[in-house]
């Protein structure tokens, strides 16, 4: 069952600046040696970077906003995954669908969320906290992972998290890649044709900072404790400059209009769950209710 309508995630999970704790979330999940080596071995990520992200966040936003897609969707990526196999850089076998390493994909949004909601959205309160993470557990059902391969409280899932950080994690060869700021990395090619011909045009110019940027949101919305388990740089300097960037954010992105704030599947959920609220209200009204 998708997360409430008006819930925590709901309300979150669609806005755009959801989308600068994606790639701290992906480089948090294949810092564990048998994830990143499946994304290594089986990924377009180098070849269809723009692809692989757009279908990606599709996936993402039909879990909390797809209403009956969501389980059709958690199917999808069971079955996409049950290919997925080979052997990790020390030589140990590993499969996707493996419950440990399934479950720690998932588990990673909650650590990242938590920490980045404090830059660019505001800090959750202890009783949001738990409401996000107990959405949280519901989207993994949709995923399919069963409750015991995933704690059920907060209380239990720090522990899990950081025997994972402390244990398990390294800078694989796919973190080190998508820290790069220095990789081949194709032009967009996604959006109104205007837009993409000019982003191919200027991109020799643009490339390097886009990396640079991408390098840097990656290494600041990863939790420290993530951070210093994979063994990424993160100096006070930086810290005060992601700071002035989420006061920014924090300003300009609540005043713009819903069109430009929300992702599409999000504000057809908004407009949705409106229209629902204006029905219950018109009935409520009617004589003899």
């Amino acid at each position: 069952m998708p997360p409430p309508v008006g819930g925590v995630l709901w309300t979150l999970a669609g806005d755009v600046r959801a989308l600068l704790m994606l790639p701290a979330a992906l480089t948090l999940q294949v810092a564990h040696p048998a994830v990143g080596a499946g994304v290594d071995a089986h990924s377009v990520f180098r070849t269809d970077p723009w692809g692989r992200g757009e279908r990606s966040l599709r996936s993402l936003q039909l879990w909390i906003y797809g209403g009956e897609q969501a389980a059709a969707e958690g199917r999808r990526l069971r079955a996409l995954h049950k290919t997925i196999t080979g052997t990790d850089a020390h030589g140990r076998r590993y499969h996707a669908l493996d419950p440990a390493f399934y479950a720690w994909v998932h588990a990673t949004g909650y650590p990242v969320y938590r920490h980045g909601l404090g830059y660019l959205f505001r800090p959750l309160t202890e009783a949001q906290e738990r409401r996000l993470y107990a959405e949280w557990l519901r989207v993994g059902r949709i995923l399919g992972i069963h409750d015991r391969d995933m704690p059920q409280t907060i209380e239990d899932f720090w522990p899990y998290y950081r025997r994972v950080l402390d244990e398990e994690l390294e800078a694989t060869v796919v973190v080190r890649e998508l820290l790069a700021t220095d990789l081949p990395v194709p032009a967009p090619d996604r959006g109104p044709l205007p837009v993409r011909l000019a982003l191919r045009a200027l991109w020799p110019l643009l490339r390097r900072p886009f990396l640079r940027a991408r390098a840097f949101l990656t290494v600041g919305l990863m939790p420290p404790e993530a951070r210093a388990a994979i063994g990424l740089e993160w100096t006070p300097e930086q810290e005060r400059r992601l700071r002035r960037l989420g006061r920014l954010v924090r300003a300009v992105v609540p005043v713009l209009p819903e069109g430009l704030r929300y992702l599409p599947l999000a504000r057809r959920a908004r407009a949705e769950a409106r229209a629902a609220a204006r029905t219950q209200t018109g009935a409520s009204a009617r004589p003899g209710r």
